[in-house]
């Protein structure tokens, strides 16, 4: 028995030495394949994704690597389908099958980056005031960042020289059609006043205040307010300390110069032919304009309140610049030939004097602070002509109170009292005639 187990002992470790003698020699292919197929295709890939491609954006062509667009080397698709040459690239591009992969945050980068810079902005409709036309509307082309991955995994998958990204239009915010004007190419009616460059406030609230007016389209039948238009003149909107009217007097006040805006666009509105819904004279005449051709406003109660009377919108273009205001209403031709501002005057009143002291002055020096200006009643007429014919018109009654005027006298006995400075008085001029016209 001892015999027997021994030799089956002994021939156990012969064929199992055998055994591992033949496994040592057969080809281990099977598992180093892989490995080999794998380190072939890492460099074939890389070759293939240090390739630049031409990628279609939005505003045209640029170049960029694979790799810089997110594509990755798939190792577990790599191992199935190894690729060790071009030959393989487009062998398997063909099939749609070569062996890569997005990384999706890196894709997306590079996609956000490209649609920073080639994205095509859309162009709103605008009006063209100084040139008088109106500027169609343009679509924009923007990146579709994420439907273009997809695009990016697909055209990498087939080796494809070129790449065009996912692109969607961008509409305009502002059309033509929103715009509500078709034809701005006729001036219907104008007006300007001077002002002094100096008085940098005054100007500043000048500029201010017809920003606001500037590019506004008044639809067929709308009645407009410049108070609604222009809005609170406050501190808080920007408005400064500047030369204002109060109770017939010239003193400093918020939001001075205003009432030169609202003056200037009366005046082409007026020879526009718009209708004249609601207007104030000043207390006291303006030297900017034309006796009884003005147009006070005061926030929030006193206000210009105009209406378009015509079957089309006009807009108002407003320019405030070296040192004039400008105003032109814009739309088709208006249907009269001449529209003509006439006024009489039909009363004058005298003004008033008195008397201010000052302590400071020498005695019995005077300066007049305020320069006095009579008051008037007079008549205002609209007349439209059409084919040399008086059509229509309208008449307004404008009264102006008389402006009181202010004598300072000095009280100071002492004969080293400084005199002041002697300031010209300034303020308007009054009538060379009872009767005044102009015409547009």
């Amino acid at each position: 028995m001892l015999v027997v187990a021994a030799g089956f002992t002994g021939g156990y470790y012969v064929l199992g030495n055998k055994s591992e003698a033949r496994a040592a020699t057969m080809p281990v292919a099977n598992k180093e394949a892989p490995k080999a197929g794998v380190a072939s295709s890492n460099d074939a890939i890389s070759a293939f994704l240090a390739k630049r491609v031409a990628v279609q954006t939005a505003s045209g062509v640029t170049h960029m690597t694979w790799a810089e667009l997110g594509v990755e080397l798939d190792p577990d698709e790599a191992k199935l389908s190894p690729v060790r040459s071009e030959a393989d690239i487009a062998t398997l591009g063909a099939k749609g099958s070569l062996p890569v992969r997005i990384d999706r945050d890196k894709a997306i980068a590079a996609l956000m980056t490209l649609k920073a810079k080639f994205d095509r902005a859309p162009i709103n409709a605008y009006l063209d005031l100084e040139a008088r036309v109106i500027n169609d509307d343009k679509p924009g082309l923007g990146l579709d960042v994420f439907g273009s991955v997809t695009r990016i995994a697909g055209a990498a998958r087939q080796a494809s020289p070129t790449l065009e990204l996912l692109s969607v239009a961008m509409p305009s915010t502002v059309t033509k059609a929103t715009l509500g004007i078709e034809d701005i190419s006729h001036v219907l009616g104008h007006y300007e006043t001077k002002f002094p460059v100096t008085d940098r406030d005054r100007n500043y609230n000048l500029k201010l205040a017809a920003s606001k007016v500037n590019g506004y389209v008044m639809k067929p039948g709308e009645e407009w307010s410049f108070n609604d238009t222009v809005g609170e003149r406050s501190q808080k909107m920007g408005y400064k300390i500047a030369h204002v009217i109060t109770a017939g007097e010239m003193v400093d006040g918020l939001a001075g110069g205003t009432c030169q805006i609202s003056t200037t666009l009366f005046g082409a509105a007026f020879f526009a032919g718009l209708d004249i819904v609601k207007t104030t004279n000043h207390s006291r005449p303006s030297a900017y304009t034309p006796l009884g051709f003005d147009a006070t406003v005061v926030w929030p109660n006193t206000d210009l309140k105009l209406k378009n009377p015509y079957d089309f919108p006009v807009a108002l273009r407003y320019v405030v610049a070296n040192g004039e205001a400008k105003v032109e209403i814009l739309g088709k031709a208006r249907p009269w030939d001449k529209i003509v501002f006439e006024r009489e005057v039909i009363e004058e009143s005298p003004f008033s004097t008195e008397e201010r002291l000052d302590e400071e002055m020498p005695l019995d020096l005077t300066s007049i602070d305020q320069a006095g200006f009579n008051g008037y009643k007079l008549e205002r007429f609209r007349r439209f002509y059409s084919k040399g014919k008086l059509v229509k018109s309208n008449k307004w009654t404008v009264t102006y109170k008389p402006v009181t005027e202010y004598i300072r006298r000095g009280t100071n006995p002492d004969p080293n009292a400084k005199a002041p400075e002697v300031k010209e008085p300034h303020g308007p001029k009054p009538p060379k005639s009872e009767k005044y016209s102009m015409a547009q």
